[in-house]
């Protein structure tokens, strides 16, 4: 097992191929232990060379609707009047502080991406 840095994108690929040779080996074996380095490996190189960014806020608030099975009658009764969700979903009312913390409360999307621009 010899496990280097990733600092290409010749040895991230490398490590991918690697990873998924040993990726279901047993735990506490030598390649159990290669795959849990490899994996930390990969996942420090991908954060460095693709971030991803937060998701739009209203996006977020739409995704998580969806996932709670929430119509916008429901998100009215966290935000007010169900014209002002309507408002909101489609861009036209920004999201007010109070809301903010509605939103996070209740549907548990982190304020660091409620409260970005859109």
């Amino acid at each position: 097992m010899e496990i280097k840095p990733i600092k290409t994108e010749q040895n991230y690929d490398q490590a991918l191929a690697r990873l998924e040779t040993i990726f279901h080996a047993e735990v506490d074996t030598a390649e159990g232990d290669e795959a849990e380095v490899l994996s930390i490996l990969i996942e420090k190189y991908e954060d460095e060379h693709y971030p991803i960014g937060m998701p739009d806020p209203i996006e977020a608030i739409k995704f998580r609707m969806e996932q709670m099975n929430m119509k916008q009658k429901d998100l009215a009764e966290i935000v007010g009047f169900t014209s002002r969700v309507s408002e909101i979903l489609n861009k036209k009312r920004k999201l007010t502080l109070s809301m903010i913390r509605k939103l996070n409360t209740t549907l548990h999307i982190p304020t660091e991406v409620l409260i970005q621009d859109y």
